[in-house]
């Protein structure tokens, strides 16, 4: 499991982080959601070692992250940063490898290759292995992102925000070969978004946000709900059921 205890982080004067506990990471899929300035990102941060605390402890499996070894935290953790500033020259391939480097060192092993092949597949990137990243529309770039996540083979794959810039149709696609990863191989997928109903439809488990506390955490069933949307968003809402799944309407 993921644990935070009392994890405080600031810069300066402002506190975007308020001394949040929380055990979150079961197998599926856990979305992170809730208003711009919620602390989503950096909760992602610090499991990640993107950023370290101020106060309390992150652990991984009771490991703490600002201690562990990188290439031991690497091989738990796989993380996907929102701003990933990679060559355009590089080709899907060349992409996916990089996620095999906390395991081979750069010395990609038959095992290493059949990481990459798999990873390439699931994603349903076959046609497009030898393309340069440039040369791929939003989605297709974005799906090579996560098979190279995917391709480090950890339990813990971190994804912040792998919805950004894409269209509706790209968006759903994408969430849904998330979501049917982390059903078919057993991952614990943290997914950080902005749009509540994907997360209705596609996670597991929601973990609700606002001014850097956790207000709300539990299944879908349990968090999208009226009452605990409105005190969230701070907007009238309506939640209506369609073919067993909840839809948010904004009033």
């Amino acid at each position: 499991m993921i644990a935070l205890d009392g994890a405080t982080k600031r810069y300066g004067h402002t506190t975007v982080l308020d001394d949040v506990t929380i055990s979150f990471g079961e197998t599926g899929v856990t979305a992170l959601i809730g208003p711009n300035g919620a602390g989503k990102s950096t909760l992602f941060g610090l499991v990640g070692r993107l950023i370290r605390p101020d106060a309390g402890t992150v652990t991984v499996d009771g490991k703490d992250v600002t201690k562990a070894d990188s290439r031991d935290l690497a091989r738990t953790i796989a993380v996907l940063r929102q701003d990933n500033h990679v060559a355009a020259r590089l080709t899907v391939e060349d992409l996916v490898e990089f996620g095999r480097f906390p395991h081979s060192g750069g010395r990609l092993t038959v095992a290493d290759r059949e990481h990459i092949e798999r990873a390439i597949d699931d994603l349903d990137l076959q046609p497009y292995r030898h393309r340069f990243l440039d040369e791929l529309s939003g989605g297709q770039r974005q799906r090579a992102f996560v098979a190279m996540a995917l391709a480090q083979d950890t339990e813990y794959v971190l994804l912040d925000e792998p919805l950004n810039n894409l269209d509706p149709k790209h968006a759903v696609a994408l969430m849904k070969l998330i979501a049917d990863l982390a059903d078919d191989r057993g991952l614990k997928i943290v997914v950080v978004m902005h749009d509540i109903n994907i997360a209705a439809q596609f996670a597991d488990t929601i973990v609700a946000m606002r001014d850097g506390r956790v207000l709300h955490h539990g299944p879908v069933e349990e968090v999208v709900t009226v009452p605990k949307l409105v005190e969230l968003y701070e907007t009238p809402v309506r939640v209506e059921q369609l073919n067993g799944r909840r839809v948010v309407l904004w009033d």
